[in-house]
């Protein structure tokens, strides 16, 4: 089994009821963060999950909206370990994660050296490794493999979307996490069969109406509603959980959404607030 948990559902427009894009996915007894956007440690502190407990953090991209609490992971991650000689955290993202963890760490500098100046146990700046990838595997561990796939968030790039698996090999549960993007084939490579598909949307009908040619815009590279449920139905994954609402879900509103997604997509449909929960099981 493979647990989804949508810990902020919001997007660059700052909303009191969502948090910024993050996912957290519990598989085979690891925990990744997929996005760091604005609030995520408060939702993770809601579900029992702490920086130092985090496998590894997967970015799919380096849009602010999902990367703003990126120097708060870092230093909760490193001052909230107490193991004598603490792994390193884990960064996965695509080209350019490296140079942005290394201006963030630059950046929180005066609190990394106060730190060390004042704890006897802290003697060196926070431990982290970081992984860059475009395609391909990128972890293999106690059972647990990610890959990660292109993605199309032009002028965003390079973009990628991460596929989990888990299980033994003849019934692994698979759960892929497509970040922004619109409909490309190498999404439905990634998400070929997978049992959940966690897709950000849009509401371009709505987004339509509104003046501002900046919130125009971002129409020409995000999914809507209704392409993400067909980029689900291509790829013949059994549940679709819809996220990063533009604009935001309100309540009340869920079942109109899902009428659009489900248009497209006759499979099982998910969506609502933040701290959202979703056990992903493999189909016998």
């Amino acid at each position: 089994m493979i647990e989804i948990t949508l810990l902020g559902t919001g997007s660059p427009i700052p909303d009191p009821n969502r948090a910024g894009p993050a996912t957290l996915i519990r598989a085979g007894g690891q925990v990744f963060l997929v996005d760091c956007g604005r609030g995520v440690l408060q939702r993770a502190a809601a579900v029992g999950v702490g920086a130092a407990g985090l496998s590894a953090l997967l970015l799919t991209h380096l849009h602010s909206d999902h990367i703003a609490e990126l120097g708060d992971l870092l230093i909760t991650s490193w001052v909230t370990n107490f193991a004598p000689d603490p792994a390193p955290l884990q960064v996965i993202g695509p080209p350019g994660t490296a140079q942005t963890v290394e201006a963030t760490l630059k950046a929180f500098g005066h609190d990394i050296g106060y730190r060390i100046a004042h704890h006897a146990d802290l003697n060196a700046p926070p431990p982290i490794e970081v992984h860059e990838y475009t395609d391909g595997p990128v972890w293999d561990r106690d059972g647990v493999t990610i890959r990660v796939a292109p993605t199309d968030h032009r002028p965003v790039a390079p973009t990628i979307g991460f596929r989990v698996e888990s299980g033994p090999q003849d019934s692994k549960t698979s759960v892929v996490l497509a970040g922004d993007t619109v409909p490309c084939a190498s999404l439905d490579a990634l998400a070929a069969g997978a049992d959940a598909l966690v897709h950000t949307v849009i509401r371009k009908d709505l987004i339509a109406n509104v003046p501002q040619q900046r919130f125009q815009d971002i129409c020409d590279y995000h999914s809507s509603v209704q392409e993400a449920a067909a980029t689900a139905a291509r790829a013949g994954v059994a549940t679709l959980v819809l996220t990063h609402y533009v604009p935001a879900l309100v309540p009340g509103q869920e079942e109109q959404w899902r009428a659009l997604a489900a248009t497209e997509f006759n499979g099982q449909i998910e969506l609502g607030d933040d701290l959202h929960r979703i056990e992903v099981r493999a189909r016998q």
